[in-house]
């Protein structure tokens, strides 16, 4: 940035400081918001440990009720990272330490000079557009406050690679206002196959334990997760399996029938012992709340027609699993949240370790094969690493991403996996955290990791009339 214009920046930023300070002070959160006339003014706020004085650091709640951190180097390059975090959490309302703990975690966009907003959401559950939403009115929230960047970026981890991709679809033009994504470990399948395997985890899982529900519990369909008004907790959840596969009792301390439980399972579902507990909590309590809390009780999900493999009776899982059909509006209600359209008109990276345990590296042959069928793959450049963490990669290698993503958006020359991986080590110098890349990786079909639905409907494939109507609902569905 110009040394002029980073002067101007500078005088802003103590501008928007000592104002909001003082009102602040003076009057508390709700008597601050009423007198600067808004009620989503940033505040200066201590910066996380691993930002520490390297940057001005603010928080603050946007007018949807979404708490926001946002951290502008003191060394700022011009350009803007915002984050979309992953999850999603399930509390009600906003979680103000959310976007704080994020810019912690990711404080290798800071050290890069890059300025960094993220929000928590206006509210915890599922709601994918919601998300985007929110992202979007925090970019906006920063231009009013803090100018224009030169560029503008996002981020995604996990689920937040799904919905830093539908902020692109649905904001992102060709002129602006992102000039680019960065998915990465992204949950790129969208909710309406997405979720599929831990679908069939719910289904196998009660038919070799039996035991949520409990024979003597009220029963309910397993495609709700979990009923309504159940007041299970994740230590609650956590006993159940224990109790049914001794999961994290070492091997010689199981039962054999909680061992061969435990061996059926993982082998029909393919999911990583490690994670086990992590899938199951989602698909009892995020498919709760998906179910009853989003889309009024109707059922998203469906396993008619698959056969599960692996176990040690095929025959008979085939015969005693539960089996249901995902109502239809359910499903294109989902779909219409959380698939993606591959619609998309700035560059795209992705970044994605090919042992991740939780949303697994197929992941990215769905999101590759929905921007070929919309024609624009020329905007993806997909990267993968031999790592085996989904939470968290390598920072140099976020840092080589974000990097690879600027000089794509600046010049406009498309990098390779092969010049991704080469630059790497540039950055390593600084980050001492590795680098990992595989540039000849690439992953199997998703049809390979997760079997079909017959009979599904994604977004893509609905009608203009249908996307017209549903564009004018509010309310309705995911819809928040």
């Amino acid at each position: 940035m110009p040394v002029q214009a980073r002067s101007r920046m500078r005088h802003r930023l103590a501008v928007v400081a000592g104002v909001a300070g003082l009102v602040a002070t003076t009057f508390g959160p709700a008597g601050a918001a009423r007198a600067a006339g808004v009620t989503d003014r940033p505040a200066p706020a201590v910066c996380p440990a691993n930002v520490g004085e390297t940057a001005d650091c603010y928080t603050g709640r946007d007018v949807n009720g979404a708490h926001y951190a946002i951290a502008v180097p003191k060394e700022w390059n011009g350009s803007l990272v915002v984050h979309a975090h992953g999850g999603p959490d399930l509390g009600e309302g906003s979680d103000p330490a959310r976007s704080t703990d994020d810019l912690d975690r990711w404080s290798v966009m800071v050290d890069e000079g890059y300025a960094w907003a993220g929000s928590s959401y206006r509210r915890g559950g599922y709601g994918t557009r919601m998300a985007a939403e929110d992202t979007e009115n925090l970019r906006r929230l920063f231009v009013r406050e803090f100018g224009r960047p030169e560029r503008t970026y996002l981020h995604g981890q996990s689920w937040g690679g799904n919905v830093a991709a539908k902020t692109v679809e649905t904001y992102a033009t060709e002129h602006g206002p992102y000039d680019g994504a960065l998915l990465t470990n992204g949950v790129l399948a969208g909710g309406s196959r997405g979720y599929d395997q831990r679908v069939d985890l719910r289904v196998v899982y009660q038919y070799y334990c039996k035991n949520l529900p409990r024979p003597g519990e009220p029963s309910y369909p397993l495609w709700q997760g979990l009923r309504a008004d159940s007041t299970l907790t994740s230590a609650g959840l956590r006993a159940r399996l224990r109790e049914c596969t001794g999961y994290d009792a070492p091997a010689g301390e199981r039962t054999a029938l909680q061992q061969r439980n435990l061996d059926d399972i993982l082998a029909v579902t393919r999911i990583p012992e490690r994670t086990l507990e992590t899938h199951l909590r989602f698909a009892v309590f995020t498919f709760r709340d998906i179910v009853h809390h989003r889309l009024g009780g109707r059922n998203p999900f469906g396993n008619q027609g698959v056969r599960y493999t692996g176990s040690h009776d095929d025959r008979a899982l085939n015969a005693g699993v539960a089996r249901f059909r995902a109502d239809p509006g359910a499903r294109r209600d989902l779909s219409w949240d959380s698939d993606l359209t591959g619609r998309v008109a700035v560059p795209v990276l992705t970044l994605h370790a090919v042992d991740d345990p939780t949303a697994f590296v197929e992941h990215e042959a769905a999101y590759l094969a929905t921007l070929r069928g919309a024609r624009r793959d020329h905007h993806l450049v997909q990267t993968f690493t031999t790592e085996s963490e989904h939470s968290g990669l390598s920072a140099a290698e976020y840092a080589t991403s974000v990097a690879a993503l600027d000089t794509w958006a600046r010049t406009g020359r498309k990098p390779t996996p092969r010049s991704v991986a080469a630059s790497c080590p540039s950055f390593d110098t600084v980050h001492r955290t590795g680098c990992h890349y595989d540039p000849a990786f690439r992953p199997a079909p998703y049809a390979s990791r997760v079997a079909p639905r017959p009979g599904g409907l994604s977004w893509p494939a609905m009608t203009a009339a249908q996307e017209a109507a549903w564009s004018r609902i509010e309310g309705v569905g995911i819809v928040p």
